[in-house]
């Protein structure tokens, strides 16, 4: 299987991608992990891209498509991948495209995870990190802690990311509408969207998407 996921930013894609990558046992190829990767291996590509980073620009389509290639072209992806985070604009949809024509394969599906715009602002600007560890998450609507604005699991100090907040939300939202919301169009003309509720438990969700998927 080899697949792409798209949605807003807190439709909740990194969270289904890894259940999903799990499942259909292929690995979970995500732009941020790549470009992570890359820059603390210290390759050739992830020193362009910091050098871009670290300016304040945005790193160019070449780079990540590049960044891409090399990671679907590792032995464990020879039999799918699942994508999230790429393509992320439809010239990045078309060089993946060419680069898997090159391959003599395509893609199997694409499935577009939706919610609503208010749900997502509500789910992204509730969110509360643990300062002393990013991965106790905690929501002020849907997983209060015990006492407010202390983590559970380890008693340190919860807060609000600054990308968090609801008008850098409404920001990232409108990104996604005019850059990435277009190449839903554009796989649509292939024949390749299933549109995904995101709403519910987590593992409804999941269960959806496996349905959506061909031969399922």
């Amino acid at each position: 299987m080899r697949i792409v996921l798209v949605g807003p930013p807190g439709a909740g894609k990194g969270t289904q991608a890894t259940r999903l990558a799990e499942k259909l046992r292929v690995p979970h190829i995500s732009t941020g992990d790549l470009f992570r990767a890359n820059i603390s291996q210290q390759t050739d590509l992830g020193k362009l891209a910091k050098s871009y980073m670290d300016a304040g620009n945005l790193v160019p389509d070449e780079v990540t498509i590049a960044m891409a290639k090399d990671r679907m072209e590792q032995p464990d992806a020879v039999n799918g991948f699942l994508l999230d985070g790429f393509p992320r604009n439809v010239s990045q949809a078309e060089a993946l495209d060419e680069l898997l024509q090159t391959e003599g394969i395509k893609l199997d599906a694409v499935l577009d995870l939706e919610a609503p715009e208010e749900e997502v602002v509500k789910r992204i600007a509730g969110r509360r990190i643990c300062r002393n560890d990013s991965s106790h998450v905690f929501h002020v609507s849907y997983k209060k802690p015990t006492k407010e604005g202390v983590c559970d699991v380890c008693g340190g100090e919860l807060y609000q990311r600054d990308d968090d907040s609801e008008a850098t939300v409404r920001t990232r939202l409108e990104v996604y509408h005019t850059q990435t919301e277009p190449i839903i169009d554009y796989y649509k003309a292939q024949g390749l969207v299933t549109t995904v509720s995101a709403m519910g438990k987590v593992a409804d969700v999941t269960d959806r998407a496996m349905s959506a998927l061909p031969g399922s």
